[in-house]
């Protein structure tokens, strides 16, 4: 028999309330940090859609994603009129990580 969530939680200790609360609003702030861009930038996700040539519903999808491509977000980026740059940081210095720059297979 399966318990319920609340039942669940109320086992829980408040130390395990805590740090699960937590990490739920860190997700929920990464879900809406792209959407937050989006806004920022005076895009809808219809204008935006258009630009990647997908459905509003969509961009929907990708701005609630936990996890995403970098091509995906590489492209989201870019239609807002943006550009992804990856980097590492490190005590002693930043590093630049260009190993996931587009390929212009047309060029070959």
């Amino acid at each position: 028999m399966s318990k319920s969530y609340q039942k669940l939680r109320n086992e829980m200790s408040q130390a395990a309330r805590t740090k699960a609360t937590a990490k739920a609003q860190k997700m929920i702030r990464k879900i809406e940090a792209l959407k937050e861009l989006r806004l920022a930038r005076k895009v809808s996700q219809a204008q935006l859609a258009e630009a990647l040539k997908t459905t509003q519903a969509n961009v929907s999808k990708i701005e609630k994603r936990t996890d995403i491509y970098i091509s995906t977000l590489r492209s989201y980026i870019e239609g807002m009129g943006g550009k992804l740059e990856i980097s590492a940081n490190f005590p002693e210095g930043t590093v630049k990580i260009d190993q996931f720059q587009k390929i212009d297979v047309d060029a070959e």
